[in-house]
């Protein structure tokens, strides 16, 4: 009996909100009232808006966390190093290089998702005879699957906006006011999963960091909402294990903190003490991360001072130094304002807003100004509604305190902003938008309680119209994150002065003109990419990558001499650069080529093929072409001394003994000779016919 006593008090705690009773208003339609059709309508929007993601490739920063990333691509073996290592570890593949943003990232529970996924779903690439491709470590290549992870990324998305819905309809549960609970609550999810901020954490897969991060804090949430209308402990324990899992996807879920408590201020007659009590949980999850995170990343250090990862440098007498306290304070107060429009007004968007997309901004500025005043009126209409209890306050508050650890304002992110960083406080700004349009019905009657369905009517045209056109905007925005390609040629129009992007555009526009079979379209699309490239150096001079990219557009060209001048240029910033001392070699391997076979001139042939040995001696081309040269030029034993060099680096290469062959021929030794041939024959059967037809044809072309 003292059970029941106790499980009917508990229950007269959590009063549930019913479709009708004197809280629902009067010609109050089914749906309305249905909050099982309000989920169904809140996944199905949710997808729709982002169902012509599935066909999408991988974009942008999917290389350093699922396909370019060695601990994701090991599948489950690679689990244990993401979950020891920084997140960029993986990728970078060395020490040092993944500490290039201040604090480095320790974001694993993605990276072991995708991981999952890539066990599961990756396929092996194969050649033309069927079998498993190969690495340069005996590896076998798998290639991804990324429609599999656009889907998920949508359905965690679309279970994120119930989340929201849920957590709402839980705080305002039982306050004798149904009409406005599912307003409000229905209206903040619609308006959350048809924003366009959005796309960037969903469109591109990378984003699930964002997504499972309030997904988590949101659930964990409403699991303490529950314990506290219900009064069972066990949803406090699971409640704070789903807010650790949140932290393990990305830090910002450490807003919660102090989210959760303003929640219980706002929504429940819960004291002090209590309120404490109830965020236990939060804090002990959010301690255990921070021990795990200082344990592998150690302490924040200094930030650095390369413009790509840090904005708040510049340029004097040619070196970076840091800005003024005057110009960094009303950049990042720019900014602000920024994010403020584009949660009103999401239009343009852009993935980049690295340097200096978003200028040096000084005080003078009314852009500046009038974003000091918006914040300032935030921060204003917050406090004063604490006093009050004001839900719509909690909603700027909301919106403050989870956009604090993305601003710039506490510490350095490592840029100026970006679309993805709103993703968790645009909640906030949704709550707030679907309670002022409650309160615009209210404002119809004057202020007194809605008693008709009909008095909705005019804040549900207002809210469907929001949704319409946010969504739209939300689908045409997608588009552009079909592939790296399209949305880098789609961004660079906006963002016309990112560094970062120039650079990409650049090596994108590279990358395609590869695949171009017309001679004249690969160079207009080369030339194309050397002027961005040359943008990305006007914004940035000490910016290494673009001279890189510089060389290789040179090098397609045909440009040698401006390619190695490139590279020389890239060794300059870093002697030890892999990338460039490797390409500087192919380059003058190339240049060899040329001035051989389409220049005939043999010297400056020589010369090249010289300077390429002399950094890769062991590289088989190399050898092979000086050897032909030599031959051609009449130095026959020194053509004999390359080619033997490249039987030795390829002994089963049927070419490579033929080409000796030919060139013991020269010199009269025609034993030798007939033992290279008949080795090239055991190595590649009719090879002798072959070699043989090819002369003949040559000299009768001449």
């Amino acid at each position: 009996m003292a059970k029941n006593k106790k499980t009917k008090q508990r229950n007269q705690k959590s009063p549930k909100l019913t479709a009708s009773g004197n809280s629902g208003l009067m010609g109050q339609p089914a749906f309305f009232s249905n909050r099982r059709w309000h989920a169904y309508l809140i996944l199905i929007f949710s997808f729709l808006l982002y169902a012509n993601t599935l066909q999408h490739d991988y974009t942008q920063d999917d290389a350093i966390v699922i396909y370019d990333n060695m601990y994701t691509t090991d599948g489950l073996a690679g689990i244990p190093g993401i979950l020891t290592y920084d997140t960029f570890k993986g990728f970078f593949k060395r020490e040092g290089k993944d500490k290039l943003v201040s604090g480095g990232r320790y974001r694993p529970l993605t990276l072991v998702l995708f991981a999952i996924e890539w066990q599961l779903t990756a396929k092996t690439v194969k050649d033309a005879n069927g079998q498993p491709q190969k690495d340069a470590n005996g590896k076998i290549v798998k290639e991804g699957n990324p429609f599999v992870g656009h889907l998920i990324n949508i359905l965690l998305f679309g279970l994120t906006g119930l989340m929201l819905y849920w957590l709402l309809l839980a705080l305002m549960d039982g306050k004798g006011q149904e009409s406005y609970a599912l307003f409000v609550a229905l209206g903040a999810a619609l308006l959350f999963v048809a924003h366009p901020i959005h796309t960037e954490a969903v469109a591109n897969i990378k984003g699930r960091d964002e997504i499972v991060s309030l997904l988590g804090s949101l659930g964990a949430a409403y699991l303490s909402i529950r314990a506290f209308r219900e009064g069972l402990f066990k949803w406090q324990i699971l409640a704070g294990l789903v807010f650790f899992l949140a932290l393990m996807s990305k830090e910002n879920a450490i807003t919660f903190l102090a989210v959760v408590p303003l929640m219980y201020y706002f929504f429940t007659k819960a004291g002090n003490g209590k309120i404490v009590s109830l965020t236990v949980p939060f804090i002990a999850a959010s301690v255990l991360f921070l021990i795990i995170r200082f344990s592998i990343l150690g302490s924040f250090g200094e930030p650095s001072m390369e413009l790509m990862n840090n904005p708040f440098i510049k340029l004097e007498g040619g070196r970076y130094v840091p800005l003024s306290f005057a110009e960094k304070s009303a950049t990042i107060m720019y900014t602000i304002g920024k994010y403020l429009q584009l949660l009103v007004f999401p239009h343009p968007l852009t993935h980049d807003y690295y340097p200096r997309h978003v200028a040096i901004m000084s005080w003078g500025n009314w852009q500046v100004l009038l974003s000091l005043l918006a914040f300032l009126g935030l921060i204003g209409y917050g406090i004063r509604g604490l006093f009050r209890k004001d839900h719509l306050a909690f909603a700027v508050l909301f919106y403050l305190v989870t956009f604090s650890i993305v601003s710039n304002i506490l510490f350095p992110i490592g840029t100026n902003m970006a679309e993805r960083l709103l993703f968790m406080p645009s909640v906030g700004f949704c709550i707030a938008v679907a309670i002022l349009l409650y309160r615009l019905a209210q404002r119809q009657t004057g202020g007194k309680a809605l008693q008709s369905f009909k008095q909705l009517n005019t804040a549900l045209i207002v809210l469907g119209a929001a949704a319409l056109l946010f969504g739209g905007k939300t689908i045409s925005r997608n588009m552009a994150w079909k592939d790296n390609f399209t949305l880098f040629k789609t961004d660079v129009k906006t963002s016309l002065n990112s560094a970062k992007l120039r650079n990409a555009m650049g090596g994108e526009l590279t990358a395609q003109s590869l695949k171009v079979e017309n001679e004249n379209e690969r160079r207009k699309m080369l030339q194309e990419a050397v002027g961005h490239l040359n943008e990305a150096l006007q914004i940035h001079p000490g910016y290494k990558e673009p001279y890189l990219q510089l060389g290789n557009c040179h090098n397609y060209l045909k440009e040698y001499d401006k390619a190695i001048g490139y590279y020389n240029k890239v060794l300059q910033f870093n002697p030890g650069d892999e990338n460039a001392t490797k390409n500087i070699a192919i380059t003058y391997r190339d240049a060899g080529r040329y001035w051989g076979q389409e220049k005939n001139d043999l010297k400056k042939s020589i010369l090249n093929l010289q300077e390429a040995r002399k950094r890769m001696p062991n590289d088989y081309e190399t050898n092979r072409l000086l050897g032909i040269a030599y031959g051609i030029s009449g130095q026959n034993l020194r053509a004999i001394e390359y080619f033997q060099k490249a039987v030795e680096i390829q002994p089963n290469n049927a070419d490579a003994h033929w080409n000796m062959g030919s060139a013991f021929m020269h010199v009269g030794s025609n034993d030798k000779a007939n033992l290279s041939f008949n080795r090239a024959e055991e190595l590649q059967p009719g090879i002798r016919q072959q070699k043989q037809a090819a002369e003949r044809q040559r000299m009768g072309g001449q």
